[in-house]
Parts: C-alpha cells; sequence; structure tokens
C-alpha cells in the first residue's frame, strides 16, 4: 500500500500560498506526487487529479464515500445556511429536483434572445476606438442575464440597486488578498462599517432585504411568471410542501453568486483565446455563416467547433478550481492509497484539465482535440462531478456560446496589451489577471442567422 506525500512546508506556509497563488501551490504538490497528494489547507484533504482515481470517486456510492454540505462552510457567509451547497441526503437530492427544471429543455431556449439582447445593449454605448475591459463586460453581461432569468427584472429602481449591490459584493472578493477572508475565519470580524467584514455584512443585509421583500411581493402575486423565482415559489418537494423564504433567498443568493462570476470569467477567458489566436475566430464566424437565417439558440448551441472552443476555454483555465468536497465514510482504497474514515476528499480540476496524457501539450489553446475524442466526466469535469455538478452547467454553457457567437458576429475587438493573460484567484475561482483589455475596432453584421440580432432591431448588414 503507499503512502500519501504532502509537502514540508508549515500549515500557513501552505494556506497563504493556496489563497495567493494557488496554481503554483497545486502545481508544486502534483510534482512532488503527481494524481494525488496530501494537503493541508482547508484543515487536511486529499487532492486528486489522476483520472483513474476521479473514476474510482465517482463510482463509490453513498455509503462509501459522501459528498456532505457541512465541508463547504467557506461560502456559507454568503450563499446561506440551507443552500443547495449545503444541504445533504435526501433534501440535498430533492432540492435539486426542484431547481433542475428551470435550467434546462425549453425553459433553457427561452433564456437566449435576452442574452442576444442584453450583448446588443451593453455594446451600445462603446464607441469604435475606444478601450474596455473584456470582463467588465462578461461581468455585466452575466449579472444582467442573471437578473433577467432568475427575478425577471431587467430595469427600474429595484433592478439597479440589486446589480450595485451585488457588483460590490463580489468586487469586495475580486483579488487574491481580499479573498483571503473567506479562508481564514480570524479576519472575519465586524468592526465597524468600514471594515472589511462590516461592509460586507451590511451590503449582505442590504441584498437580503430586496431578496425577501420581492419574495413576498411574488408570493402574492396571482399573475403567473416565468422566471427561475416564480418558478421555485410554486416549486414542491415530494411532500408537498414549498421553500420557505430562507430557502428561496439561499438559493437565490447561489445562483446569483454562482452563475455571475463564474459565467462572467469563463465568457472573458473565451473573449482572450479567440482574439489571441485570429484563425479561431475565424473558424467561429465560418461556422456561423453556415446557418440558415431561420437557425434557433440551440442550432448555434450545437455548432460543433463553436462548442469545442467553449470547452477548451472551460478546460485550459477551469473557473472552479476544485470539485466540492466528498468524505471517506469507512476506510478505503484508492489508486492504491490508504485513506481512513472521516478523510476529506477534494478533485482537483485543474490539475485534471492539464494532464499531458489526457491533453497533449496542455498548456496550449487547441479547440480541435474536443474534435478528435469525446472525454469521460471524469476526464474533464469544468462544472465539478457526481451529485455536487453545477445545476447551471447547461445555462452557463449556453449563454457562453449565444454571448460569444453574437459578439464576434456584430462586433470586431482587438486584444490592446501583448502581455499573456494568466489566472488569478478570484474568491474561489480562476479569473484572468489583466481582465482581458480589448479595443472596439468597427461594428458590423456579417452573416448570421436573425435571432443574433437585437429584438426589433434592424441588421447593420442585409443576412443571406
Amino acid at each position: 500500500m503507499k503512502t500519501l506525500s504532502t509537502l514540508t512546508k508549515s500549515v500557513w506556509q501552505q494556506r497563504l500560498q493556496w489563497v495567493l497563488d494557488p496554481i503554483a501551490y497545486l502545481q508544486e504538490c502534483n510534482t512532488q506526487s503527481p494524481g494525488i497528494f496530501e494537503s493541508v489547507v482547508n484543515g487536511g484533504l486529499v487532492v486528486i487529479s489522476d483520472p483513474q482515481g476521479m473514476k474510482e470517486l465517482w463510482a463509490a456510492n453513498r455509503e462509501t464515500v459522501s459528498a456532505p454540505g457541512s465541508t463547504n462552510r467557506i461560502v456559507e457567509p454568503i450563499l446561506g445556511p440551507t443552500s443547495i451547497v449545503s444541504t445533504d441526503g435526501d433534501r440535498h437530492r430533492q432540492r435539486r429536483q426542484l431547481l433542475f427544471p428551470p435550467f434546462h429543455g425549453e425553459r433553457l431556449q427561452s433564456y437566449g434572445q435576452a442574452v442576444i439582447d442584453i450583448c446588443h445593449q451593453l455594446m451600445e454605448p462603446i464607441a469604435v476606438g475606444e478601450n474596455f475591459l473584456g470582463r467588465t463586460l462578461t461581468q455585466k453581461l452575466s449579472l444582467a442575464v442573471i437578473c433577467k432569468t432568475v427575478f425577471g427584472l431587467d430595469d427600474g429602481a429595484k433592478y439597479q440597486e440589486l446589480k450595485d449591490l451585488l457588483t460590490t459584493i463580489t468586487e469586495s472578493f475580486g483579488s487574491p488578498m481580499t479573498a483571503s477572508i473567506l479562508f481564514f475565519e480570524v479576519l472575519q470580524q465586524d468592526l465597524g462599517p468600514w471594515s472589511p467584514w462590516g461592509k460586507f455584512l451590511r451590503r449582505r443585509s442590504r441584498l437580503d432585504e430586496l431578496m425577501l421583500a420581492e419574495i413576498e411581493q411574488r408570493r402574492q402575486e396571482t399573475h403567473q411568471r416565468t422566471d427561475i423565482l416564480s418558478l421555485l415559489i410554486n416549486a414542491e418537494y415530494d411532500d408537498g410542501t414549498k421553500m420557505s423564504d430562507q430557502e428561496l433567498r439561499d438559493e437565490l443568493m447561489t445562483l446569483l453568486f454562482a452563475g455571475h462570476e463564474t459565467t462572467a470569467s469563463g465568457m472573458a477567458w473565451a473573449l482572450y483565446w479567440v482574439h489571441r489566436y485570429p484563425d479561431v475566430k475565424a473558424k467561429i464566424l465560418a461556422e456561423l455563416a453556415t446557418l440558415p437565417a431561420t437557425a434557433c439558440p440551440m442550432d448555434i448551441a450545437r455548432l460543433p467547433y463553436l462548442s469545442a472552443v467553449c470547452n477548451e476555454t472551460l478546460r485550459i483555465y477551469p473557473v472552479a478550481i476544485m470539485t466540492f468536497s466528498r468524505r471517506a465514510e469507512v476506510d478505503l482504497t484508492l489508486m492504491d492509497y490508504a485513506i481512513p474514515q472521516g478523510t476529506q476528499l477534494m478533485g482537483c480540476i485543474y490539475l485534471l484539465h492539464q494532464n499531458p496524457d489526457l491533453y497533449p501539450e496542455p498548456e496550449k489553446f487547441k479547440p480541435e482535440r474536443f474534435l478528435e475524442r469525446q472525454f469521460a466526466p471524469h476526464e474533464y469535469m469544468p462544472f465539478g462531478g457526481g451529485e455536487r455538478r453545477c445545476i447551471g452547467d447547461a445555462l452557463a454553457l449556453f449563454e457562453l456560446k449565444l454571448a460569444l457567437a453574437t459578439l464576434l458576429t456584430h462586433y470586431q475587438f482587438a486584444l490592446n496589451s501583448e502581455h499573456p493573460e494568466t489566472p488569478q484567484r478570484r474568491g474561489i475561482t480562476l479569473a484572468p489577471k489583466g481582465n482581458v483589455p480589448l479595443t472596439l475596432q468597427g461594428k458590423s453584421a456579417l452573416a448570421a442567422p436573425d435571432l443574433l440580432h437585437a429584438s426589433g432591431a434592424p441588421s447593420l448588414l442585409p443576412v443571406p
């Protein structure tokens, strides 16, 4: 039986490196013990990135390996104690059943035009020749889509305050240094309205007021809405009960923060890669030009090369570094290593996606790898895996593809920095460090389906 390896650095050295430079920390650990190693961060855990190890982990039954919500306490101050991230067992399964329908099937397709319209709305104020940050654009885009699809809001004072609060809160954890407050509980002290944690608590309190007021208003309405909040208010558990106000609030926070930050970073990375490699952009546009004018959003989402570009974007620098935690409920053997009962286990998405046996030349952006073979769930997992897989994965991919297609079809951009983008911690995720500086070079409408134009807006050029 093999013995797990760990770095000889002190606990505090490892935790600090994990917070400030997670990629360097993971690479150092993996160099010493490829595929599986023991880490002292988060109280101690076993990190797995070997695909066979991930396969064994996902195949284990709940009696052998569980996925407890209690190990996800790092996000509880933001998401709340009853979020799907924090629930366990049957309650977690039932909550997933309630949340699943609004993000899939016909409901998913209904969000397509909103994504396209919002892209055009956000680009309208940007003048030709103007410099801007790609991630700022995608952050606004993902937030507007979330507000529209989740709350059904797209204008008004309530919408603006909601957007401002969400933006301010997410920005407060936007750098490795400010994100450290989530990892070190000793820093979570309310020392007044000017202290970092104090500011966060007061902003969170105001956000709670807005959401609970909206929930109460929706409960009183008699007409049927189609946004996710309204659907969740009417959804029922197996026993006929409905979600409480606290449960609804926590799920709204989960959807807002998980769906906003992650999707924004994914779209920013995509904009970076297609403009760093013009041939990739040219291939996307050529593929889009093959669609008939009557194509629907799902036709765009199914385009092979566009899908490959989005998949490779989420592979090379996955927004989520790790999977959610698992726990060994019995003594078990994993990859010939003895894992004692009670051990915390986490899959490392970043290291898995950098495995050269799976992805030759993993540091290179090569969308074609996703056209040449299909990767198994234990080989490619940008949204995690198993029972803790991201519930909004389909919407996130759909939004990424439509936004990229719309922006590339109607607007011409150029990177205005020669420095390669590198990943940096942003909260518990990875985002492009330089925020993808772009210049708008021109506006045009290339051959594309009618649906890629804003609703009610004429094409800038005739569409064949």
